[in-house]
């Protein structure tokens, strides 16, 4: 039975303050719920993105006590930070897996930076610390940045692509968009999506029916646990996503299929 991992990104970019214990509360209720991984930024105490992991390492170790989650860090979001800045969770043995983006978009009015010469160097930040990358692409000629990039570095394999859809000023959500970016994974890679400003599960049921190997949900791309009604938690999402996977005779994976599918050492391992 094909098994699909599920991550739960839990935290809203709007969001004025981090409680350590009360994320790592609602992470841990995600994993029960079918998440297999959680996507985490590193932020501040008000929830600014920051290069300082104090309160992101207190947030992981409330969760690794009582959880087996896959932990993966967020290189990325809209900020200041410096390249060097934004991989400093990397050093970090908990972290088992790392977003990768590998090009610049423009989101909404804001543009995302990701100069080529700044992928070059997380790529190798994430060489040196042997984290396993999720590959966010934001549009069609990401992926072939990222064969340019694999010839070079011999990236970790399998590849595993994130496809990203619905942001303003990247790949919309349609299901054209989603063909035409699922047509150019590598047939060896693993893929998965994201539909942020989600209102319905659409997409992300079509991604599942066309072979997804993971789906992300959470608060950091749409509380929407149907058209007419939103999230309390972030368990209530994943445990949609799972009941969808499940609808269609697939399996939920758990931490542990996570880590075989996508070549990951568990963090006890790392330590």
């Amino acid at each position: 039975m094909r098994k699909v991992i599920i991550s739960v990104a839990p935290t809203s970019a709007s969001v004025t303050s981090i409680h350590p214990q009360q994320l790592a509360e609602e992470v841990v209720a995600a994993n029960r719920a079918g998440a297999a991984m959680v996507h985490m930024h590193v932020r501040d105490l008000k929830g600014q993105l920051t290069s300082d992991i104090q309160v992101f390492q207190e947030t992981v170790e409330c969760i690794t006590k009582v959880s087996d989650i896959v932990i993966q860090a967020s290189t990325g979001g809209l900020s200041e930070l410096t390249i060097q800045e934004r991989c400093a969770p990397l050093s970090y043995n908990k972290v088992e897996t790392v977003s990768l983006n590998v090009g610049s978009v423009n989101l909404g009015e804001a543009i995302y930076k990701n100069p080529i010469g700044d992928v070059r160097y997380c790529v190798e930040q994430i060489l040196k610390f042997g984290k396993t990358p999720e590959i966010e692409v934001f549009e069609l000629g990401m992926i072939q940045t990222v064969l340019e990039l694999d010839r070079r570095y011999e990236l970790p394999k399998p590849l595993m692509f994130d496809l990203v859809l619905g942001h303003q000023g990247g790949a919309p959500a349609t299901i054209n968009a989603l063909i035409a970016l699922r047509s150019l994974v590598p047939p060896d890679a693993l893929w998965g999506v994201t539909h942020a400003n989600r209102t319905d599960y659409s997409i992300i049921a079509a991604a599942i029916a066309m072979g997804a190997s993971l789906v992300r949900i959470g608060f950091e791309d749409s509380d929407y646990l149907s058209i007419d009604r939103r999230a309390e938690h972030n368990a209530e999402l994943v445990s949609k996503v799972a009941d969808i996977i499940r609808s269609m005779e697939l399996e939920v994976a758990s931490p542990q299929d996570a880590r075989q599918m996508l070549g990951v050492f568990s963090a006890t391992q790392r330590s």
